[in-house]
């Protein structure tokens, strides 16, 4: 027993001491902005910010959806631009009515 404690104070010493010394994890955030994503070149528009700013702009008229659902959920974002279809805002983020792919 008395041989044991000492090898136990030593390990938690060590543990203590790797973290201490150990450098935070990156935090590597998309950074999204009115549907643009920041890059290091500028502002460039992607679907992942795209998908944010539709469902902001759906949070705003009062549907509830998280980004994570938008992005996940293709009939789910479709049906929101239907209930958009009027908001200018949304405009830019729905597929057009036009690309149904049926050669129409």
């Amino acid at each position: 027993m008395i041989k044991i404690v000492p090898i136990a104070l030593a390990v938690l010493a060590l543990s203590a001491v790797h973290v201490v010394i150990a450098p935070p994890a990156a935090q590597a955030a998309i950074v999204c902005k009115d549907g643009f994503q920041m890059s290091s070149n500028g502002w460039i528009s992607t679907p992942y910010c795209n998908d944010a700013e539709l469902a902001r702009v759906a949070r705003q008229h009062g549907v509830r959806v998280s980004d994570a659902d938008m992005r996940a959920n293709p009939a789910r974002k479709y049906e929101i631009c239907r209930f958009l279809s009027g908001s200018l805002a949304a405009r830019d983020y729905c597929p057009d009515g036009d690309s149904s792919g049926r050669g129409r």
